[in-house]
């Protein structure tokens, strides 16, 4: 299974990389929006892990560009940002799920 990152903060992507590869899974991180956005259109991934508030683009952003690209791929969002109204616009932006940190990998 293939999985994109995207996370700005640098030790934050590398525990979701570190603790995803250990369970065998195959992980790229992106820094930013703009890479996000890229590698998703690059690669055929099999879930996507965005964070909501990067730079360039916010996850938001990212999911809605992908999913007029007809790239339906499950998106996760994680985030800080915990508001009802968030969680709402990350799904109706067409992201599957939200977790908001701080959080648990096993999660």
């Amino acid at each position: 299974m293939r999985i994109l990152v995207a996370e700005d903060v640098g030790k934050v992507a590398e525990h979701i990389r570190q603790g995803l590869a250990a369970e065998g899974y195959s992980v790229d991180v992106a820094a930013d929006g703009d890479e996000a956005l890229w590698l998703a259109e690059l690669y055929p991934y099999d879930v996507m892990v965005l964070d909501v508030m990067m730079p360039a683009k916010d996850g938001f952003t990212v999911v809605r560009q992908l999913r007029r690209k007809q790239i339906n791929t499950p998106v996760l969002f994680l985030t800080s940002r915990s508001e009802v109204e968030d969680r709402v616009q990350g799904l109706d932006a067409g992201g599957d799920d939200y977790i908001t940190k701080p959080f648990e990998l096993k999660e």
